[in-house]
């Protein structure tokens, strides 16, 4: 399956490049870098200078997408554990 803005809550997002677009934390908007991990509640992203780890479920994600531009993700939409979100329709 081919990785789209309406399916990227069922894709692997490691590797993935994106910008936290809202957060209950405002020093967190704007934050951008590469995924290099995943657990249930938490996304891990390595910036220019060090690697912040993001709460899903209190921020919104714009994910850049090789092989489709950029996706818009509520980080709601993205609790729980990568391999079962995977499964998930």
């Amino acid at each position: 399956m081919t990785r789209k803005p309406e399916n990227m809550v069922r894709h692997e997002l490691v590797g993935l490049d994106v910008v936290v677009t809202a957060s209950s934390n405002p020093s967190l908007k704007g934050l951008g870098g590469r995924i290099i991990d995943e657990t249930r509640n938490i996304i891990s992203i390595e910036t220019d200078k060090k690697v912040k780890k993001i709460i899903k479920e209190t921020c919104s994600f714009r994910f850049s997408i090789p092989e489709d531009g950029s996706a818009s993700v509520d980080g709601k939409n993205l609790v729980g554990r990568p391999e079962e979100r995977i499964k998930k329709r």
